[in-house]
């Protein structure tokens, strides 16, 4: 832990250090989704490939909820890491267990009791629609065991340790491989048996984490009395990651919107595009990782006063990520067919999730800068803004663009997916008005 202090040092090395961890966890996540897929996608019908498909997309999107509000125990540890206030650290964290204790409750029972109605908002395919409800059943069943696997990543992250997670998130991707192959290829229980082993992986790698947890020094001491809710370290969870919880929301039930407007074209397009996404989750990584990894990073900047480091971090970050993004377009665009075919060995479902490819790889171009702004924005507080820029682009460009060209389109799924990538330039455009608006302050407050 003495070797995570981000407030000194060269950036770049330091910030690649930590980030690469975070993508290589993120790879293995990415990797936990799409066996799932391969191997249902190998040994079931198109039917379990949708029911995946649309079944995952709404799981990921309450797990993103959870993801995105834990951002708040990311950035609060992380500032009182870069003040040198360990034990508000260690309050903090118990204060934020409680709360998504009960988070991932409430979670359980909106996806067992409305299993059904999340699949019949969804519009999913009459062939598939039992396995969706049955995959969304299994799978928000164990959400409490889903938080806690994604919590505990949001909390190592904050105290600058992104090793743990990358250690939990091996375990679960080792388990859930077992599971699928044993379930789905051999017990040939299809979707619901992706479910399954996507739970049971979970549980084990959150039992051996606490294990790890146990054996690690911490730059404080976690007590039972710490594990109470105490107000004020509460509404900073809260004021934090509220925001950016109800935009990854609004975003995801965006997206959620464009799958349902896809799956009207049949079970094809709906298998297409639940392929689609599964190798967009790939081409992703390094703008998302670099999205974590700056938050935390500039959270203990900010949190310890140096904002201009903040500043030069962004810069460092977009730089990197930029270079990833043009390797991503060209791959993805001009042999996303190669890509969807490790998921699926089905022509017809591979030509529909390359069209939708396509209109993603524009977007690798874009979100090297918005993610990193994202990053930035949510470790210096500014919540609020994340929330407002995701809000416009969902529902002013994402939505509207989807709708209109789902009539004007044919059916193109190329051109449904254009809504993704016009969304970000118009987030992008306000990023760097906010981010103009916060480097005058610091010229400002450098020339006092």
């Amino acid at each position: 832990m003495k070797n995570n202090n981000f407030t000194e040092g060269a950036i770049l090395p330091k910030l690649l250090k930590f980030m690469l961890p975070v993508l290589f966890a993120m790879f293995l996540q990415a990797m936990y989704g799409a066996v799932d897929l391969l191997v249902v996608g190998r040994f079931g019908s198109d039917a379990d490939v949708s029911a995946v498909s649309t079944g995952s997309q709404i799981i990921m999107t309450l797990t993103n909820l959870i993801v995105s509000f834990s951002m708040g125990i990311t950035v609060a540890v992380a500032q009182r890491i870069g003040q040198k206030r360990p034990e508000e650290a260690a309050q903090t964290i118990g204060t934020g267990l409680i709360i998504f204790a009960v988070t991932g409750a409430i979670f359980t029972l909106i996806s067992v009791i409305g299993s059904g109605i999340l699949a019949t908002v969804m519009k999913a395919p009459e062939e598939a629609f039992n396995l969706t409800k049955s995959y969304i059943r299994v799978c928000g069943g164990g959400f409490i065991i889903i938080t806690a696997y994604n919590l505990l990543g949001s909390i190592f992250r904050g105290l600058g340790d992104s090793k743990t997670p990358l250690i939990a998130v091996s375990i679960a991707c080792v388990f859930n491989i077992i599971g699928d192959l044993l379930f789905v290829a051999v017990f040939h229980l299809g979707a619901t048996g992706a479910a399954l082993a996507t739970v049971i992986a979970q549980l084990v790698s959150v039992l051996i984490s606490f294990f790890i947890i146990r054996k690690t020094t911490l730059p404080f001491e976690l007590h039972k009395s710490n594990l109470n809710i105490k107000k004020s370290y509460a509404m900073c969870i809260i004021r934090i990651g509220t925001p950016i919880a109800l935009q990854d929301f609004l975003v995801g039930i965006s997206f959620l919107v464009m799958l349902a407007i896809v799956n009207q074209l049949g079970v094809t397009a709906s298998a297409g595009v639940g392929v689609a996404n599964k190798v967009c989750t790939f081409i992703m990584l390094v703008p998302i990782a670099f999205m974590q990894t700056m938050a935390a990073f500039v959270a203990q900047n900010y949190g310890a006063g140096h904002n201009i480091r903040a500043v030069k971090t962004l810069k460092s970050g977009i730089s990197v990520s930029l270079i990833f993004g043009v390797v991503m377009f060209f791959l993805s665009f001009f042999h996303g067919d190669l890509l969807a075919g490790i998921f699926s060995n089905k022509p017809d479902t591979v030509n529909a999730a390359w069209d939708y490819l396509k209109a993603y790889s524009i977007d690798c171009l874009f979100t090297c800068f918005l993610f990193c702004f994202i990053g930035f924005y949510n470790g210096i507080e500014k919540t609020k803004f994340v929330m407002i820029q995701g809000i416009c682009g969902a529902f002013l460009v994402r939505i509207p663009v989807a709708f209109i060209m789902q009539h004007i389109g044919n059916g193109s799924l190329f051109m449904i997916g254009l809504a993704t990538p016009c969304s970000t330039v118009l987030q992008i455009i306000m990023c760097f008005a906010v981010y103009m608006h916060f480097k005058k302050s610091i010229s400002d407050k450098a020339q006092i």
